[in-house]
């Protein structure tokens, strides 16, 4: 059976001694810090690797991204609830279909708008 991310980078933390908070925590403005570094380092390569055309290192960069984004849910204490918040953004966002059943998107880029069956995810009930 594999490991999920999740797993594996828990595994890299705890061999490492970087940080995984049993509950919510954003005290630690160096530990904040580095983690937006982290994720903007990467999407800079992600986006170089876009505009190059370049599919090894978008997929390097977009592993990368993943990789930094679980740490950050470990570092900042949020990976217990990451699966049960992942699950409610999601029905968030399939209520964005417009009334006809059918998405609705924006012509400059194509992306998925709000319908007027939209409903915001309830994340305060993962921060109690």
């Amino acid at each position: 059976m594999h490991k999920t991310t999740l797993e594996q980078v828990r595994e890299f933390h705890e061999t490492y001694g970087l940080a995984v908070k049993a509950a919510p925590d954003l005290a630690d403005a160096r530990i904040n810090a580095l983690r937006v570094s982290l994720l903007a380092e990467e999407l800079e390569e992600f986006k170089a690797a876009v505009a190059a055309a370049n599919p090894l290192a978008a997929l390097d960069a977009l592993v990368d991204l993943q990789y930094v984004l679980d740490g950050a849910f470990l570092s900042l204490g949020l990976h217990n609830v990451k699966a049960a918040a992942f699950a409610e953004v999601h029905r968030s966002n399939m209520s964005k279909l417009g009334a006809n059943g059918k998405p609705v998107r924006r012509e400059s880029d194509g992306k998925v708008l709000k319908g007027p069956n939209f409903f915001q995810p309830n994340l305060q009930q993962f921060i109690e």
